[in-house]
């Protein structure tokens, strides 16, 4: 057996194990989410809201929406009093108020690791980035579409920076 010099570095890292210790041992810090203090803004006087909701209705009720490939959502918005032709979906004029209604005020959004798991909506405010951009600049400056890799790489930026509290699903 050779011994080595307890000065001299191992050539080996450690392999996977070593890789799964150092990770289980090391602590991401993150920031705790903002509770916001003051009221929310209205950016609309009420009768511009009562336009947008009811050009909204108009176009559920005479257009739809289309649901493939989910047969579970078109039996339960049937069976909620919608008009289910295929995939194309109408409301009945109020229904998606009526079934918006239903919604909680907030929720918990539970993560693998509860340290970081999120309250979604109420007064708490989470950070997450930007929401599915189309292209991505490499290091040689160049603007490309992304590709999935790109996308498995913005997952871990996200999940290491701590002023991101989530990576909003499709970045």
């Amino acid at each position: 057996m050779i011994q080595q010099d307890s000065d001299k570095p191992s050539r080996r890292g450690g392999g996977r194990a070593a890789r799964r210790l150092a990770r289980e041992s090391s602590q991401q810090e993150t920031q705790a989410y903002i509770i916001r203090k003051i009221p929310p803004i209205d950016i609309l006087h009420d009768e511009a809201a009562e336009l947008i909701e009811a050009n909204a209705d108009i176009v559920l009720s005479e257009i739809g929406i289309e649901f493939r490939d989910d047969q579970e959502v078109l039996t339960l918005l049937k069976d909620a009093g919608c008009d289910v032709d295929g995939t194309r979906v109408k409301f009945p004029e109020g229904l998606a108020r009526k079934l918006a209604s239903t919604a909680p005020r907030q929720f918990t959004q539970h993560a693998r690791n509860p340290e970081r798991s999120v309250e979604i909506g109420g007064d708490n405010i989470v950070f997450a980035p930007v929401y599915g951009p189309p292209f991505v600049r490499g290091l040689d400056g160049e603007r490309r579409y992304a590709e999935i890799e790109d996308f498995i790489n913005m997952v871990k930026l996200v999940y290491m920076l701590p002023g991101l509290h989530h990576s909003g699903g499709t970045l």
